[in-house]
C-alpha cells in the first residue's frame, strides 16, 4: 500500500471517527438502536454543499450541517419519547424520510464541490501536500470532540444520560428527566454524524444522495472493534477505542482492496465489511475464552 493510500485510508478514519462517537453515543450510552445516521450523514454533506455552492462561508455551512443533524437525531427521540414509537422503528423511519428532505436540499442527486473554497482551503497554507494537510486537520477536529464528550459524559448531566441509557426506570425513580436525556443524547449522537458527513464531503469534492449506505455498519464495526482491541473501563479508553477501531477498519478496508494476492476489487466493499463486522463481534468472545483458559492453567 502507497503511502497516499495509507494517508487516505487515516484521512477516512478520522472522519468515520466522528461516526464512531455518534454511534457510540445511540447503541453504548442510551442503548438506542438507531439508523438514523444513514440518513444524518448525507444531511450533512447536502446541507454544507448546498451553502457552500451558494457562497455561503464553509464554516458556517460546516455548523449548519452539524445543526442539521442535531434537528433529525431530536426528530427521531421526539417520535420514541413523545408518541411512543419503537426506538428503532422510529429512526428507521427518521432515515426513510431523510432521503426524500436531502434530495429537496440539494435539488438533485449530487453537487460537486470541486473548485468551492472549504473548510480544508486553508489548509493550502500550510506548505504541506494536501494529502497530509487534511489528516492533520482532520485529527485536530477528531481531539476537540474527543475531549468535548470526555468532558460531557463525565460531567452531572452526562451521568444521568449514561444512568437513562443503563436503567431508565432507576433513572427517572431519581428525578431524572429521561425523555429529555434521550433528546438530547441522540441530538448530539447524529450531529456528529452530520458533521461527519459536511466534512467527508467537502474532502472528497461532492455530496451524493446515495453516500449514507451502510454507514451505521461503518460506525458499529468501529465501536465494536475498538472495544476488542481496548477495553473499554474507562469512558476515556471507550472514546481511545471509537478513534483507535474506525482507522484500524478503514486501514483494514484500504490493505485489502490493495492486497493483488486476494484479488479484491472496489465492488468487494460490502463484503469485507460484513466479515470485519462479524469479526469484530466474534473477537471478543474468543479473547475471553482464551483469558479464561490461561487463568485456569495458572491456577492449576
Amino acid at each position: 500500500m502507497s503511502t497516499i493510500a495509507a494517508l487516505g485510508a487515516l484521512e477516512s478514519g478520522l472522519v468515520f471517527a466522528l461516526v464512531a462517537f455518534g454511534v457510540f453515543m445511540s447503541f453504548r450510552i442510551l442503548e438506542f438502536p438507531d439508523l438514523t445516521v444513514d440518513g444524518s450523514f448525507p444531511l450533512g454533506a447536502a446541507v454544507s454543499a448546498i451553502l457552500i455552492v451558494s457562497g455561503v462561508n464553509p464554516w458556517l455551512a460546516t455548523f449548519a450541517a452539524f445543526f442539521a443533524g442535531t434537528l433529525a437525531g431530536m426528530v427521531t427521540a421526539f417520535m420514541n419519547t413523545k408518541l411512543g414509537i419503537l426506538n428503532l422503528l422510529a429512526s428507521i423511519l427518521t432515515m426513510i424520510a431523510l432521503y426524500s428532505v436531502n434530495l429537496r436540499i440539494m435539488g438533485k442527486p449530487n453537487i460537486a464541490l470541486l473548485g468551492e473554497t472549504t473548510v480544508l482551503t486553508s489548509t493550502e497554507s500550510w506548505g504541506v501536500p494536501y494529502y497530509v494537510a487534511t489528516p492533520i486537520a482532520f485529527s485536530v477536529v477528531v481531539l476537540v470532540v474527543f475531549f468535548f464528550l470526555l468532558k460531557f459524559l463525565n460531567s452531572q448531566k452526562g451521568l444521568a444520560m449514561r444512568a437513562t441509557g443503563a436503567n431508565a426506570r432507576m433513572a427517572s425513580a431519581q428525578g431524572i428527566n429521561t425523555d429529555r436525556m434521550i433528546i438530547l443524547g441522540m441530538a448530539i449522537s447524529n450531529g456528529l454524524v452530520g458533521l461527519a458527513g459536511s466534512l467527508f464531503a467537502q474532502s472528497q469534492g461532492s455530496a451524493d444522495i446515495t453516500m449514507g449506505v451502510g454507514v451505521i455498519v461503518i460506525g458499529l464495526a468501529s465501536v465494536i472493534g475498538g472495544e476488542a482491541i481496548i477495553s473499554p473501563k474507562t469512558m476515556f479508553l471507550a472514546l481511545l477505542g471509537c478513534v483507535v477501531g474506525s482507522i484500524l477498519y478503514r486501514f483494514a478496508i484500504a490493505l485489502a482492496l490493495n492486497a493483488d494476492f486476494i484479488g479484491l476489487k472496489a465492488q468487494d466493499l460490502n463484503l469485507i465489511t460484513a466479515v470485519l463486522v462479524a469479526f469484530a463481534i466474534v473477537a471478543p468472545k474468543f479473547k475471553a475464552n482464551i483469558s479464561s483458559r490461561i487463568s485456569r492453567g495458572k491456577n492449576r
